[in-house]
């Protein structure tokens, strides 16, 4: 072998191994705010399991695991959680990670202006620092889920120095203590994590940085995958599952979310609920939903990778309603009810995210609900962009996602709780809150389950969200990528991940 050859070849060794020290991921969304307390995409939870440990996490079955702290223990009351800590971690800032930041992180965590935590911490009163590495939470009444809601977004711990020297913008550079801290962001092109020297799991990180890459066309992300300039992407279209299986430099992942795809209509919002029919009458909304073929849209839509559902969790799930079934699809009743409303042609504007899945379900319900009478004009738009408007009640409908929680209040109060954060219809009911919060205090499933069951009853009168399916979250990956966990909340760990 030539000299040449040889240094052409130790080069290209070099190089790969190099490139292998990156792990680049590709987004379907640009993540909104990267600040833990004030975040709401799903995109930004991805990119905080790589940056922010949690108190606690779920597995593959949905059990509580420890993260930061090791081990809990409920009083015999059930209205106080105490936890143990992890000793020897420190935030990406060298600061200790301790029971006083605990405190400090719940607290930020349900009283920050515009916090969208607060729903989920409502119970919480006081935290108490037991000592160093010993918290406990104290709850005005006990709290099903609490466990459930620290094993995400509000048991992401940030450091409190880097979080008081930046009151107003630590989003723009989250501090916390993660396997990668934060190094840049480029909105709508990159943000970009190194890895964190001193974490205390740093034996099973394997890369030195982490890429992630918002591309917003499933086409365009699979064709980077393909190219090797991606080695990870989420929500693969399913169009592309047969292409994906057959190529053997990648691999697919497939697991039923937790969540839900639905359109959220307003209600109650704002003032252009009351300009429009499908958001000042339920006889509309009723004949709107029943204008629908549920599975019809997944096989369109989802090319069948999804489960058709009308509640917030699906049909499989021990919380489901079976008081309230997924209605069948019926134009000519639907047509009756537009008369009777006085309005057999309505018109409204269906708000969705410029995603891929996104844009399909549009287009789908669009056809169907014509077909009833409807006019619905489509109206494209970036997805953090959307969620402001929602927030403002500048829209009619809007097409919304959400990735789901362990627990089925996580998919619930703060959307149907009174001016609670993700409440985006707008509703205010005070028999709504009582169920929500009378399922909160229950501890045993059998009475949640009924609860949940006249809660569904009550939201189906009023209808002001229309779910349509549960996707089966799909992943496509280089297949020398391993140590890969398919967990339903549909995130990324990076603990064991190599190549």
């Amino acid at each position: 072998m030539s000299k040449k050859t040889l240094l052409a070849l130790t080069l290209a060794i070099t190089a790969c191994a190099a490139q292998a020290q990156t792990l680049r991921i590709g987004l379907a969304e640009d993540p909104d705010i990267l600040d833990p307390t004030l975040a709401r995409s799903f995109v930004g939870r991805i990119v905080f399991s790589s940056l922010c440990d949690k108190l606690v996490d779920i597995d593959e079955k949905l059990n509580i695991v420890p993260q930061l702290a090791t081990s809990w223990q409920w009083s015999a009351d059930n209205k106080a959680l105490t936890m143990k800590l992890r000793p020897g971690v420190t935030f990406h800032d060298g600061e200790k990670m301790d029971a006083a930041a605990v405190k400090y992180n719940l607290e930020r965590h349900k009283n920050l202006a515009g916090s969208n935590r607060r729903g989920e911490l409502a119970p919480m009163t006081t935290v108490d620092v037991v000592d160093d590495l010993t918290v406990r939470i104290n709850l005005s009444a006990p709290f099903s889920p609490l466990l459930s809601v620290i094993a995400d977004r509000a048991g992401m711990m940030v450091s409190p120095k880097a979080a008081q020297a930046m009151p107003t913008n630590f989003g723009t550079r989250p501090v916390c203590s993660g396997p990668f801290k934060f190094t840049e962001r480029v909105a709508q092109d990159r943000i970009v994590l190194e890895r964190f020297a001193n974490y205390w799991d740093k034996a099973n990180i394997h890369f030195d940085k982490v890429v992630f890459l918002p591309i917003v066309d499933a086409t365009v992300r699979l064709a980077n995958l393909r190219s090797g300039q991606l080695d990870f992407i989420e929500r693969v279209a399913p169009s592309d599952i047969a292409s994906i299986k057959a190529d053997k430099k990648l691999g697919l992942s497939r697991i039923t979310e937790l969540g839900y795809q639905g359109i959220t209509i307003n209600t109650a919002k704002s003032d252009l609920a009351q300009k429009n029919p499908l958001g000042r009458d339920p006889r509309v909304r009723e004949a709107f939903e029943l204008s629908l073929d549920r599975a019809g849209i997944v096989q369109v839509a989802m090319d069948g990778e999804a489960t058709p559902g009308n509640q917030w969790v699906p049909p499989s799930n021990a919380f489901y309603a079976k008081n309230v079934p997924i209605p069948k699809r019926d134009v000519a009743r639907a047509k009756q009810l537009l008369k009777e409303a006085g309005v057999p042609n309505p018109t409204f504007t269906l708000m969705t995210p410029t995603t891929s899945d996104g844009q399909r379900v549009a287009q789908v319900v669009q056809a169907m609900a014509k077909e009833a009478g409807f006019d619905v004009k489509i109206q494209s738009t970036e997805f953090a962009t959307s969620l402001g408007l929602a927030d403002k009640g500048q829209f009619d409908a809007y097409v919304l996602a959400w990735s789901g929680r362990a627990d089925p209040d996580g998919n619930l109060f703060s959307f149907y709780g009174c001016k609670q954060p993700l409440n985006y219809h707008g509703e205010c009911r005070p028999q709504w809150d009582e169920l929500l919060n009378r399922s909160r205090n229950q501890l045993d499933t059998a009475g949640r389950i009924r609860t949940f069951a006249t809660l569904a009853a009550e939201a189906d009168k009023v209808k002001p969200i229309v779910y349509l399916y549960h996707r089966n979250w799909l992943w496509a990956y280089n297949v020398k990528l391993k140590g890969m966990r398919t967990i339903p909340d549909g995130l990324v760990r990076v603990q064991g991940l190599k190549m």
